[in-house]
């Protein structure tokens, strides 16, 4: 059989109620040259993740690999990922998660970007959270941010942070790296790990694929415990960077964001002026508002703006209650405990 342009990637776990409208997605798909396959790699789920992977087959060039048979039956969407990467058969490879949404011209987008630009070796797409509330608009200004600094760093050649969800990079450029290698104990940053291995392999070839129709969507967590445990696998990589560029923005996203909870502290104690704090945290927010706004018109989100001041007050608790949980290492996802000291 001829190999097709394209190979989407999916490490699923427990993930029956999302597949169907990935799925669906994936058939919805604009048509690409040389097309593309899908394979899913079920890790160890025990509801009907693999019966609905095996029913798709009908109307979807899909495959699905269990980790259940692989040597060693490992666990993670690193193990994951290895296989599915070991299995692909093109040299391009598209990830995204199980629980997202694809707009119908995702491929295409990314197919565009690599005919057009050869040098590219890895390819950081955009991803926006759904919800309704006040929560669920927090969260997504949050990652808003977060899309905007990957974004902002990728343009200045100093590429700190992806999202998993979203991004794709040459199947043999995987290997030529090690893959996961050097970090294959730390259950996240399957995304970022790669990203900064790749961009020291290859100065120069990482991109950031703004297109309306690249950007992945997927819901935010319905609730502040869901939030705090995801977040928490998040931060658990932050101590394991290897490169200075994302250890040093992680420090300095914490300093700036302790700018309004320090000076009012400062204020309290008679150290500092009222003025001085009040323009402190105005210039934070000027600072917040110049970098969303252009990300939030792209996402579709303008909104969003109005709620930065909220996001500012209640980030400083919550990035020290992340970050140093996420010290610990250890977490539950998924229904697994990883990790942990």
């Amino acid at each position: 059989m001829k190999s097709p342009a394209f190979s989407v990637l999916i490490a699923a776990r427990n993930e029956a109620e999302n597949l169907p409208h990935l799925l669906r997605d994936l058939v919805a798909q604009e048509p690409v040259p040389g097309g593309f396959e899908v394979l899913i790699v079920d890790d160890h789920s025990t509801d009907d993740t693999a019966r609905l992977v095996r029913e798709a087959a009908a109307t979807l060039l899909v495959r699905l690999l269990t980790l259940a048979d692989q040597p060693g039956s490992p666990t993670g969407k690193k193990a994951a990922i290895r296989a599915a990467v070991e299995a692909a058969r093109t040299p391009w490879l598209l990830f995204t998660d199980a629980d997202c949404r694809l707009p119908t011209g995702w491929v295409r987008a990314y197919a565009g970007a690599v005919d057009r630009d050869t040098a590219a070796r890895f390819i950081s797409g955009p991803v926006l959270l759904t919800g309704a509330g006040a929560l669920a608009t927090l969260q997504g200004l949050e990652l808003a941010g977060l899309v905007g600094v990957g974004a902002a760093g990728i343009g200045l050649g100093q590429p700190t942070m992806c999202n998993g969800a979203n991004l794709a990079y040459r199947r043999a450029d995987f290997f030529a790296v090690g893959g996961f290698a050097g970090n294959e104990t730390v259950a996240s940053g399957d995304d970022e790990f790669l990203l900064h291995k790749l961009h020291a392999a290859f100065p120069g070839s990482i991109r950031f694929l703004a297109e309306e129709a690249a950007i992945v969507r997927t819901a935010a967590q319905p609730t502040l415990r869901q939030l705090l445990r995801q977040r928490v696998r998040w931060a658990s990589k932050w101590q394991h960077y290897q490169t200075r560029a994302p250890q040093q923005l992680a420090v300095l996203v914490l300093a700036a964001n302790l700018t309004f909870p320090a000076g009012a502290g400062l204020w309290a104690a008679g150290l500092v002026p009222a003025p001085v704090v009040g323009l402190a945290w105005a210039a934070k927010l000027l600072g917040d508002g110049l970098l969303l706004r252009p990300v939030l018109r792209f996402l579709g989100r303008p909104g969003w703006l109005l709620w930065v001041p909220v996001l500012q007050l209640a980030y400083a608790p919550y990035a020290l209650l992340t970050g140093l949980a996420g010290l610990r290492g250890g977490y539950e996802w998924k229904g697994r405990q990883v990790g942990g000291k």
